[in-house]
């Protein structure tokens, strides 16, 4: 049973940076109240299988149903590409990934000299942006550069977001991308707009960042629209947050990540 208009947004990741796309959902949707699910215990999950990957995600979107929720993010990329049509099958509620809306937004944007990815290796190994881009470009066709650039996800949960050393990383792994006549690059990996400054230094001004949590936003904002599943009256909006593993450096990095303070997230156990 779907929960009617008065439920939280639930959304799930394997750590802490599903909350890029959490504040994001925030800011369009300033009305609706949350409930954030950080599979801290089991991270990362992009070294884990497609099968392993489904089995946690279903019981991360269990979790989430139980507790009311009206409509499902999976914020995280890795789920995103392997386990939302089982996610979508099971549950009553509407399932939305971070995939589908960067990529989409990536064709609008782009001017035709093709699209950049860029995310964690397990991401771009699985191919699913370069399927996305190139489904939903159709017959007219896209040239899509993909590239694995895992040394971002540390950074920013280490908060070296500016300096000499992101910088360095970043031009390392992006300097070629303006070269290659790519004008239009999606951000694949929720740690990512946190580097977005050194990214774009790094591509040059030619290169227009879609960043794929404000492009999820877009997508839950006009779905819940559209489903006449917008909050309504006046109350205070409620968000609450729940971790699988000892939340204190939950709550420390997640602030960084959500620009705002958490003041607390509850452990929960979701073994099998």
């Amino acid at each position: 049973m779907r929960q009617g208009s008065h439920g939280p947004i639930g959304v799930f990741d394997s750590g802490v940076g599903g909350l890029t796309v959490l504040k994001a959902l925030m800011s369009h949707l300033p009305h609706e109240s949350t409930l954030y699910l950080g599979d801290t215990a089991r991270v990362p999950y992009g070294t884990k299988s497609g099968e392993v990957v489904t089995r946690y995600s279903l019981k991360n979107a269990e979790f989430l149903l139980e507790r009311g929720i009206k409509l499902l993010v999976v914020a995280c990329n890795t789920a995103s590409a392997v386990a939302l049509p089982a996610l979508s099958a099971a549950l009553p509620v509407p399932v939305v990934g971070v995939i589908a809306p960067g990529a989409r937004a990536a064709l609008r944007r782009t001017r035709g000299g093709g699209v950049g990815v860029i995310g964690t290796p397990g991401t771009i190994r699985s191919g699913a942006y370069q399927r996305e881009l190139e489904a939903a470009a159709g017959a007219e066709g896209v040239k899509v550069k993909a590239r694995a650039c895992p040394l971002f996800v540390p950074l920013a949960e280490e908060g070296w977001l500016g300096g000499d050393v992101p910088r360095l990383v970043a031009r390392e792994y992006l300097a070629d991308f303006a070269r290659s006549g790519v004008d239009t690059l999606v951000l694949g990996c929720t740690h990512y707009p946190l580097l977005k400054d050194v990214i774009a230094e790094a591509v040059g001004p030619r290169v227009e960042l879609v960043d794929s949590a404000e492009a999820t936003a877009e997508v839950v904002a006009s779905l819940l629209e559209e489903q006449r599943l917008l909050a309504t009256g006046g109350g205070t909006p409620a968000h609450h947050y729940f971790v699988t593993d000892v939340p204190e450096r939950f709550v420390e990095v997640g602030a960084r990540f959500l620009g705002r303070p958490i003041q607390s997230a509850e452990q929960v156990d979701l073994s099998f």
